[in-house]
Order: C-alpha cells, then structure tokens, then sequence
C-alpha cells in the first residue's frame, strides 16, 4: 500500500501561502530553505517538506517530524517506526512524496528539455540505451526520461543512491516494468506515469518474494 502527495510550487509564488506553509515547517526545513539564495531553491525545498509534514500527519506523526534522520547513503527515514517508509522528490517546480508500508522510492523529472543521449549512452546499461534508439526519433526523450525516473526511483528504494552506477542494473520496458539486478534478492514494482511536462516514477520492494 502506498500513496503519493505532489505539490506545485507556483501556490507558493503567494507570499501569505508561502509564509504558511513556513511557520509550519521543521526548525530544521527552515535552516535548509534560508541557505538557498535562490527563490526556485527556496520554494521547492519548502514543498518537499510540506508533503512530509502532510504524510506524517495522515499516521498521526506529526510531532514526530523532528526524529526524521538520514541512512548511510542519505537516505531518511523514521528509526522510531521501522514499519513506515517515504521518499521525495522535486524537479522544476514541482514536488512529490510516496509513503508507504514497504521500501520505496520515488522520483520526478521536468521532461520538455531533450536530454541528449549522450546522457544515456555513457551512463545507462546498453540495453537500455538500444532500447532508446529502436523508439522513433519523437518518441526518444521521452523514453529516456522513462528509464531515468525508473532508475532513480529503484536507486532510492533500494538505500543504495547515487552510490551505485546506473549501468549496474537494468529496467526493461518491455511489457511489465522489470529490474534486472544483482544488487540484492529482493523483488521491485514500479508504476509511472506522466502528468504534463513532468515525467514520475515510483519503486516499491515487494512485500512477498
């Protein structure tokens, strides 16, 4: 079971609605949102943490918002309950969050601006780069962004972050979204979808083998 909270930051372009959600935030979020010079920074940063605070209280946590901490490879989570897993994102001015009861990852990307694949070629499995170059020409960045989402969102799910190369595991589009990895032996699912200009992505373990 999961669920997803996404966030438009141009409601916070309203100073009364960004002053809000503000006061709102963690001592913390605060101090991460004064260091941003810039406004773009600013707001995303304070989505992100409104859709947290959002999540929490939908488990009656939201006092439990300051012993959020940080796993080896960045990754947070809530050591006083091992049983609730969220993850967020942020991209442009939009941002989202997955809380779920099993390991998951999300991710969000602004997809109008062509990538080049250049990007793929040099950092995707070469699979999946052939697999971009079969797609017609039109359909070629949006097929890359569908690997990027989904790659990144398993890279979360997993714990592993950016410590682990994007060419040491596979996503196989092909019919049902598949994850060729080694590593560990625990099973995925994802789901995506686009909505608008932004491409997302979720990863969830498998709650049985």
């Amino acid at each position: 079971m999961y669920k997803i909270y996404q966030m438009d930051t141009k409601q916070l372009e309203n100073p009364h609605i960004f002053q809000k959600y503000y006061q709102e935030a963690t001592n913390s979020r605060r101090q991460k949102i004064d260091s941003f010079r810039m406004m773009k920074d600013k707001k995303l940063s304070l989505a992100a943490g409104a859709l947290l605070n959002l999540g929490l209280k939908e488990y009656g946590l939201l006092d439990e918002k300051e012993k959020i901490v940080e796993g080896e490879n960045g990754k947070p989570y809530l050591p006083g309950h091992p049983g609730i897993y969220f993850n967020i994102s942020h991209s442009e001015q939009r941002a989202i969050a997955v809380f779920s009861d099993v390991e998951a990852g999300c991710d969000i990307e602004y997809a109008k601006v062509s990538p080049g694949l250049g990007l793929a070629e040099r950092f995707f499995c070469p699979e999946e780069y052939r697999y971009i170059l079969k797609q017609e020409e039109k359909r070629q960045a949006a097929t890359f962004y569908r690997l990027w989402t989904l790659k990144e969102s398993f890279l979360k799910a997993t714990g592993f972050g950016l410590k682990l190369p994007l060419d040491q595991f596979c996503i196989s589009l092909e019919g049902e979204i598949q994850v060729s990895q080694q590593v560990n032996r625990k099973k995925y699912y994802f789901k995506e979808w686009r909505d608008g200009e932004y491409q997302i992505a979720v990863c969830l373990e498998c709650s049985k083998p």
